[in-house]
């Protein structure tokens, strides 16, 4: 079973890049505090290396 990462928005996509705040919408994101569930694989680690400044993880 692969583990599952839990990704909080806890910044604004105000003014932020275009490619950032894509980024966080392909996560799952809508309003600072929404949370989305995501499977831990390479390309979830890397959409959340992009955005790492507006988001929180937590292991699950």
């Amino acid at each position: 079973m692969s583990k599952k990462l839990k990704v909080r928005l806890v910044r604004s996509t105000i003014g932020v890049l275009p490619k950032q705040r894509i980024t966080i919408r392909s996560l799952g994101l809508r309003k600072i505090g929404s949370t989305a569930e995501q499977n831990d694989d390479p390309v979830i680690r890397g959409m959340i290396r992009v955005v790492s400044h507006l988001v929180s993880v937590e292991e699950l």
